[in-house]
């Protein structure tokens, strides 16, 4: 009753939480699959001095589809694949709290993934970067669709960013199995919760921006029109109230993932898993009040660019704390160094390259220096590659065996994570010199005599260094595919529920709800946990009445309610086509195609919440 129905109707209407984690990883590895060509084009143009192999029109477009792609299509939803996956796993629940809410999540995601690519293949991509400052962007300077399809498809995707982070703090605070307080959570969670939470305060405010910026470019509103009373201004408040958070959410649930990993191979629970989550929640609020200092080269008053100097200043505590906690998890434990290990290890030495080169930027006449230079296009591929792509890439040789079955090589996972480090640091630590050296970001072209040349070949060099070692973990996870070794359940030996379960585990994740009475409830033994009461795996409810979930309480996760989980739906599906039309339609505007596909939207969401039938009265039909 929890299986998916195989084929095309299997693929457009499954709910499964693991589906539809994957389908996130598969695209968002498509995505940056893309995204990485995309930059080998621009390392090509910029290796040496006067190149000719894209015009400024192509170059411009290209940079802005990449920093879209990276930032918005590949950071986050790669993250959120393996949220999805893990999140009831780790749990002890069943699915996601809102099942069909999860699949509309995916499907939107992909949906405004293809409408903003859409421009790109007809040439009319977006051409004022990911940040599109006005009044560049407004449409007396900008005169083509180009940022209006970025526009729409931001707010387009906002709704898939939306409802996934909505999905994952109800299932954090309802879902949990019975005796997982609070204090007893996997950290893997504690990430992606505080990352949602933020999503839900931070996205509203760029989706206003963007909807402000059409209607300013569509029907003449004068939101950010200095001539009609706007405040071109009031754009860059807007956005980075929303980019800098985001910087966090694309960064603390894979500090979660490496939080939750590290440990299987330190043999050793997490130091200071208290004070980690602390961190990890104050890096998030303290994220809200550092938007500033993007804007410091503005000419807003210094007495307010003191206040988030000092701010962007005390936000990397609470990184050093995490910091130390890996490196004394490490030094305390007895490490077993394999592909993940390695990948893990150089996450925290990126962690803190990228950490010092941001924290840099923090001082005022620091940043009015560097600002618009290559040492902050330097600083944020350490902190979104840095941190994030060695996070996942760990992250899989860990969690792949789960998924699939099958071990990944360790052999190829090797030459797979020194390539990527040297290439990765070839690649952009010489970006910094770059900038402190003078070379402008979003140049397309430079003179011979700046002396810039050879630091642009070595980068260039190092790109495609970088390209080949993600080619290589391409090809160590097509060969495990293929003819991997059999992983078994727990072949890390790992102390949380998801290695409790088979590998790949089954649909319905945990035949029996287990009961938890420890952090560790596969170590319980050897950590001499078992005084508070030995974790039942195996002896929880049983739920066989249909598809069944626990609810339980928030603090100490006592069952409150048994859940009636709702079947497979092609509603996600009906109303995300929709919702594409509708989107299309005002692009276009053609506004009856808009007002069709709004229709389309209400007739799909009254089918997706249309009473189902009870298991009795379906056996009742049957007979």
């Amino acid at each position: 009753m929890w299986e998916s129905k195989p084929g095309l109707r299997g693929f457009l209407s499954s709910v499964d939480h693991k589906e539809i984690g994957i389908r996130y990883l598969v695209t968002a590895f498509g995505f940056l699959i893309v995204g990485g060509v995309e930059a080998l084009i621009m390392r090509v143009q910029l290796a040496r001095p006067n190149q000719a192999l894209l015009t400024p029109e192509q170059y411009d477009q290209l940079f802005s589809m990449h920093g879209i792609t990276m930032i918005f299509l590949y950071a986050l939803p790669v993250l959120s694949g393996f949220s999805n996956y893990l999140f009831p796993l780790v749990l002890g629940a069943r699915d996601m709290a809102f099942p069909r809410l999860n699949a509309y999540s995916y499907w939107i995601y992909l949906a405004s993934g293809i409408f903003m690519y859409a421009s790109l293949v007809m040439g009319l991509a977006p051409n004022d970067g990911w940040f599109s400052y006005v009044p560049y962007a407004l449409k007396a300077y900008n005169p083509g669709p180009n940022l209006d399809f970025y526009a729409l498809g931001m707010v387009f995707y906002g709704i898939s960013t939306t409802v996934g982070s909505v999905n994952f703090v109800v299932t954090f605070l309802r879902m949990r199995a019975p005796g997982m307080s609070i204090n007893r959570v996997p950290i893997l969670t504690w990430g992606t919760l505080t990352a949602s939470v933020g999503n839900l305060f931070a996205v509203p405010s760029v989706s206003l921006a963007f909807l402000m910026m059409w209607t300013d470019r569509q029907f003449g509103t004068h939101f950010f029109t200095q001539d009609s009373g706007g405040q071109p201004l009031l754009w860059q408040h807007l956005f980075w109230m929303f980019a800098h958070p985001w910087v966090y959410v694309v960064v603390l649930p894979a500090m979660g993932l490496v939080s939750d990993a590290l440990p299987f191979f330190c043999r050793r629970p997490l130091v200071g898993y208290t004070v980690v989550v602390l961190a990890t929640v104050t890096t998030m609020v303290l994220g809200f009040g550092v938007w500033l200092h993007h804007m410091f080269a503005t000419g807003l008053p210094f007495i307010a660019l003191s206040f988030f100097s000092a701010a962007s200043f005390v936000i990397t505590i609470p990184s050093a704390v995490a910091v130390f906690a890996w490196i004394a998890t490490i030094w305390t434990g007895r490490p077993v160094i394999t592909t993940a290990f390695l990948f893990f290890a150089g996450f925290i030495a990126m962690f803190v390259v990228g950490g010092v080169s941001g924290v840099m930027t923090a001082a005022v006449p620091v940043d009015r220096q560097l600002t618009d230079t290559y040492f902050v296009v330097a600083h944020i591929h350490y902190v979104l590659i840095g941190i994030n792509l060695f996070a996942v890439m760990g992250a899989l040789y860990v969690w792949l065996p789960k998924m699939t079955g099958r071990l990944l090589s360790e052999r190829l996972g090797r030459w797979n994570f020194w390539t990527v480090l040297i290439g990765f640091n070839l690649g952009f630590f010489p970006m910094h010199i770059l900038g402190l050296m003078g070379m402008p970001r979003r140049v397309y072209t430079y003179e011979a005599d700046l002396g810039w040349g050879t630091l642009n070949l070595v980068t260039s060099a190092g790109s495609f260094l970088l390209a080949i070692g993600i080619l290589l973990l391409l090809v160590n996870i097509a060969m495990s595919l293929s003819n991997g070794v059999p992983a078994g359940d727990n072949p890390w030996d790992a102390p949380t529920l998801e290695w409790a379960t088979p590998s790949p585990p089954p649909p319905y994740n945990f035949p029996v709800v287990p009961m938890v009475a420890s952090r560790h409830p596969l170590w319980e033994e050897r950590l001499g946990e078992t005084e508070a009461g030995h974790s039942e795996l195996l002896r929880g409810p049983l739920l066989a009445d249909g598809k069944e979930a626990l609810a339980t309480s928030g603090l100490d996760a006592q069952p409150e309610a048994i859940l009636k989980m709702p079947e497979d739906s092609y509603a996600p599906f009906v109303v995300t086509l929709a919702m594409s039309v509708g989107f299309t339609g005002l692009l276009l505007h053609e506004w009856w195609v808009a007002g069709a596909g709004g229709l389309g939207v209400l007739a799909g969401a009254l089918v997706w919440l249309w009473p189902e039938a009870s298991l009795g009265q379906k056996a009742e039909r049957e007979a």
